[in-house]
């Protein structure tokens, strides 16, 4: 059985973790990267506050991104958010959603994961 594939992980830094920044980049790239070799997927990965920027043109973190959706990941990033940063024109990959959206995928997850 996949456990992991009713699992929401949550991303909100624009990194892995408080504190330092460009090692939360190498971190996160770093986990995303590793994610994609798994043979168990999440079904969804949600991006707010500074985890948005993760999504955008110039993210290290976009091709492993791009493979997750490929892989039928659901990627969905906070609309309030991206607006926030006027970074919404700059979104590579995934969907800009609302809270209800994140909400809903919260609701009917099996296990959340905070990075």
């Amino acid at each position: 059985m996949n456990s992991f594939k009713n699992t929401l992980i949550q991303i909100t830094h624009n990194g892995m973790g408080p504190g330092n920044e460009e090692l939360g980049q190498l971190l996160v790239k770093n986990y995303l990267t590793l994610l994609c070799e798994e043979a168990k997927l999440p079904k969804v990965i949600t991006f707010y506050n500074e985890g948005v920027k993760l999504i955008c043109s110039g993210s290290e973190a976009l091709e492993s991104l791009q493979q997750l959706a490929e892989k039928g990941v659901k990627l969905v990033a906070c609309k309030t958010c991206l607006n926030h940063f006027q970074i919404l024109d700059k979104v590579e990959v995934g969907i800009p959603g609302t809270m209800v959206d994140i909400m809903h995928f919260q609701k009917v997850a099996e296990k959340i994961v905070n990075l």
